[in-house]
Formats: structure tokens, C-alpha cells, sequence
């Protein structure tokens, strides 16, 4: 961190005025998404049967550990966000929230987060939540962000991370389904990323952060964008077969939204440097996250879920039947 910056001066606000800026200062947006996978990774764990304040408990100790770690990395960036336009109105920066406050701040989340999830859920889902803050916090914020290129590859598996805390309130222990579900945010990180690193190339640039397009160049980016895009596929396809945790509905929901992801990054691929390309791609990736932890979710309730195999044991049988038929 830059030893010449200065916290901005504490401004006068009003109570509702610092309500938001604590609010802004966890990152809601992007809490929101890792409440959807963690979700996911419970819901899919009961097969459709999470006891409902079980969930909610782990959904607002999820939210508290993100904040936490939100906070703690806003605390580390203020010297860079407050040089960039994009993030120099953020609360830090800004002097809405002072570096002491959000320290505090973010260690009253942890504890309460920690304490929430252990009570409610089990100790092991509570431990995966403070995993999450230290990866993200230590690995990511402190040690990769800065010097190097596969910052957001490594760190990425901070954000992988919440629908293993799912999985394990609801079941006490991690199979091999919540940790596949853990690869597949693992692999889409990048193009998600990687997009918006393209949008914003010069914000990174300007504070030597050393994102991939600032030091390998578009054609570059686009190239590991495919490329990641490429291994999500089978990824995804995975909780079908062999884990069988999931069925067609979901299979084929996932082969769709597959699909998709791949023509936007083949696009850019095409025409790296097209900014409105990557920004559509940034776009979708999160509508891709959201849409297929939502078929995880569709694809175990009763209803669908009887339809879903059903489908599968047909294929199976056919496909079985067909060695049969050459002998």
C-alpha cells in the first residue's frame, strides 16, 4: 500500500447517510451472488427439504463473512480506489467511512458471521465462511492482487467457496458434488473477471495493478477467456454425469446457458479489443451464474426431479442397449 495516501477528511452525515455508506462499504451487489451459489449448494444438499431458518441463518452468516471480507479489501485498496475514477467515491476514499471504523467494522461482521453459522448450522460450515475471508483477504487482496497476472485465477477460489458453507450446513461434511460445484465458479472467475478487467483496463493500468490485459494484452485475455469457457462446459455438465446429483432439466439448461457463454466469448476471441463485446460477456457471466444455480435448484424439487431421471434412466437404458443389440 502506497505509503504517501492519506485518508480523505471525515465528513458530517446524517445516521441514515452512514448506514449506507457501512452498506456500500460490504459490496452488496457482489454478496448478492454468492448468496444465490449458497443457496444452491444447500438446497441441492437437502434435495429440496432445507430446514427454513437453518437457511436463513447461514444465508445472513454468509452475507456477514462477504461483507467482512469486502470491508477488509476496501481497507486495503483505499489508496488505489481513491486514484481511480471508477472507485474513488467508494466510503473509504471518499472520507465517508474512516480506515478504523471499517477495521472494526469488518471484525464485528466476522465474529457475528462465525458465531451465527456455528450456533445455527456446524462448525465445519462456519469454518469454510472464515476460510473464504482469509483466502480472499491474504491470498488474493494482499499477496496476488498486486504481482500477478493470475490474481483473479488463484484468488478466485475465495469466491468459489460459499456453496461449499451450503452443502455442509445442511449435511455436517462435503461430498463430491458441492466440491464440483466449487470448480465450476472456480473456472468461470476468469471470463467473468477478465471481462471487466477489458472494460477497465486503463483504471488498472494507471495504478499498476497488474490485471491480464494491462500485461499480456487483449488478444491474450480473450484467448484464456476462451479457454476457460471452454472447461466450464463439461464442468457444469458434471453434477449430471458421472455425480448424478442433477438431471436433464438441469443438463440441458446448462448445455444452453454453455452455449451461450461460448458465442460471446468466441465474439471477443474475434475482436478482443471491442469493449462492448467484453462488457456483454461481463454481463451474461452473471446472468449465467444466476440461471444455473437456479436449474440446480428447479432441477431437485420433487416434481422435476422425478421427470429428470426418468429422462436419464431412459438414456441410460438406451444407451446400454445398444452393445446388446451388436452382440
Amino acid at each position: 500500500m502506497q505509503e504517501t495516501f492519506n485518508s480523505a477528511p471525515r465528513l458530517h452525515q446524517s445516521w441514515l447517510q452512514v448506514l449506507k455508506s457501512y452498506y456500500q462499504l460490504t459490496k452488496p451487489r457482489i454478496i448478492l451472488l454468492l448468496l444465490i451459489t449458497t443457496a444452491a449448494g444447500a438446497w441441492v444438499a437437502s434435495r429440496g427439504e432445507v430446514d427454513a431458518q437453518l437457511m436463513l441463518a447461514t444465508l445472513v452468516g454468509g452475507a456477514m463473512a462477504s461483507g467482512a471480507a469486502n470491508t477488509i479489501n476496501c481497507y486495503y485498496d483505499r489508496d488505489i480506489d481513491y486514484v481511480m475514477e471508477r472507485t474513488r467515491w467508494r466510503p473509504l476514499p471518499s472520507g465517508r467511512i474512516q480506515p478504523r471504523d471499517a477495521l472494526i467494522f469488518a471484525a464485528v461482521l466476522t465474529v457475528a458471521s462465525f458465531a451465527l453459522i456455528t450456533t445455527v448450522a456446524n462448525l465445519l460450515a462456519a469454518c469454510l465462511a472464515m476460510s473464504g475471508i482469509v483466502f480472499y483477504v491474504l491470498i488474493y487482496t494482499h499477496w496476488l492482487k498486486r504481482h500477478s497476472t493470475q490474481n483473479i485465477v488463484i484468488g478466485g477460489a475465495a469466491g468459489a467457496i460459499p456453496p461449499l458453507v451450503g452443502w455442509a450446513a445442511v449435511t455436517g461434511d462435503l461430498s463430491w458434488s458441492p466440491w464440483l460445484m466449487f470448480v465450476i465458479i472456480f473456472l468461470w472467475t476468469p471470463p467473468h473477471f477478465w471481462a471487466l478487467a477489458l472494460m477497465i483496463r486503463d483504471d488498472y493500468e494507471s495504478v499498476g495493478v497488474p490485471m491480464l490485459p494491462v500485461v499480456e494484452g487483449d488478444e491474450e485475455t480473450a484467448r484464456q477467456i476462451w479457454i476457460y469457457s471452454l472447461l466450464l462446459i463439461p464442468a457444469s455438465l458434471g453434477l449430471v454425469f458421472p455425480l448424478g446429483t442433477n438431471g436433464a432439466v438441469y443438463g440441458v439448461i446448462a448445455l444452453y446457458l454453455g452455449g451461450q457463454l461460448l458465442v460471446r466469448a468466441w465474439r471477443l476471441l474475434q475482436q478482443p479489443s471491442d469493449r462492448a463485446i467484453a462488457k456483454s460477456l461481463f454481463k451474461f457471466s452473471i446472468l449465467y451464474l444466476m440461471l444455473l444455480s437456479a436449474a440446480m435448484v428447479v432441477d431437485v424439487v420433487p416434481a422435476v426431479s422425478n421427470i429428470s431421471q426418468g429422462f436419464l434412466d431412459q438414456v441410460a437404458t438406451m444407451v446400454m442397449t445398444v452393445p446388446m443389440m451388436a452382440i
